[in-house]
């Protein structure tokens, strides 16, 4: 009889354990680590985290992301195969950062004249669902955005072309053709590095949205922006998750997932141009000029980068990629937007 009722003992303490311990299985949160290269204090790391929570909250506490901000886990150009690789299982970058990697998503780098960064944000996820590159398969597609008008900040005023004409011009990805195009002389820098850069003289310029007169400081080494709107690019990034991650996710986790993806298109370029309000402001603050070209210089400025489209048909061509669709496609999107 003792015998038996130590069994009974040990048989519910065991039946106990197992329940406690598939309980506390079944509450512990999924657990993402997101890279960004973005400063912890940046305002699309902020957002990022923002739609970490928003994830945490619609999951019911299921899903945990983690940031890892300022290029900490992995560094920019490194982010896109680290999230292959699983060393994060999310990642957000810039696409120019390795120029060549994906060559299709090359046209919304283009300078096709960007007003704003909801358009060009638009415009990047609307052509992925269209065409759908393959130099994406190796990741999950979270969603793209793209920053507002790529514009000219300087530290001596630019009227015209000839004003650009042998100006050092820090640049990365496309923005570098489009500087030689103008005239000026294209110079190779990561963000971090252009505020000591023009702060020293080692540039005379740069290349980037509004944004950045603030969001990197910019506004205090430089004078002037010059309102390019004609020669106007942007700058594609992606977010994207581990695929094996991605697959080992519940349905309706991913189906929360991609609610919030699709929503925080339209938020994440609705903050570009907030930004790039910011940006602008800042630099007036400061007492910077900002300069806007004439109806006839801004087409001289359009006109001489026409070539790097040309030239884009045919790299992609030369590639058995539908260059020339994926360009018509988004200069007859761009406008709607």
């Amino acid at each position: 009889m003792k015998l038996k009722g130590t069994f009974w003992v040990f048989f519910f303490f065991s039946l106990f354990f197992a329940f406690a311990s598939w309980g506390w299985a079944q509450s512990k949160p999924i657990e993402l680590s997101y890279s960004i290269f973005f400063p912890a204090p940046h305002k699309h790391t902020v957002l990022a985290g923002e739609w970490a929570k928003e994830i945490e909250n619609r999951t019911g506490g299921r899903v945990k992301i983690t940031i890892f901000p300022g290029g900490t886990l992995t560094p920019a150009d490194k982010c896109y195969d680290g999230v292959e690789k699983g060393i994060s299982h999310l990642g957000m970058s810039v696409l120019a950062y390795t120029m060549g990697k994906f060559p299709l998503t090359e046209v919304i780098d283009l300078p096709l004249g960007y007003k704003s960064g909801l358009a060009a944000t638009k415009l990047i996820n609307v052509y992925y669902r269209k065409f759908q590159p393959a130099e994406f398969s190796g990741t999950k597609v979270m969603y793209f955005h793209a920053h507002g008008p790529g514009l000219l900040h300087t530290k001596k005023p630019v009227h015209k072309l000839e004003d650009l004409k042998g100006m050092k011009i820090r640049c990365t990805g496309m923005a570098a053709k489009i500087v030689k195009a103008l005239g000026g002389v294209p110079v190779a820098m990561p963000m971090g590095e252009t505020y000591d850069a023009l702060n020293r003289g080692v540039v005379d310029g740069s290349m980037a949205p509004q944004e950045a007169l603030q969001g990197w400081k910019w506004g205090e080494v430089v004078k002037f922006t010059t309102e390019s709107f004609g020669a106007a690019y942007s700058t594609a990034f992606f977010v994207v998750m581990n695929k094996e991650k991605w697959n080992s996710l519940p349905a309706d986790i991913q189906k929360v997932i991609e609610k919030v993806n699709e929503e925080w298109i339209e938020t994440t370029g609705k903050k570009w141009d907030e930004i790039d309000r910011a940006g602008r402001e800042f630099t007036l603050k400061l007492g910077n000029k900002i300069i806007s070209l004439s109806a006839a210089e801004n087409e001289r400025w359009a006109k001489a980068v026409q070539p790097i489209l040309k030239d884009y048909v045919e790299r992609m061509k030369a590639k058995g990629l539908p260059g020339e669709e994926a360009l018509q496609f988004c200069g007859q999107q761009l406008p709607k937007l």
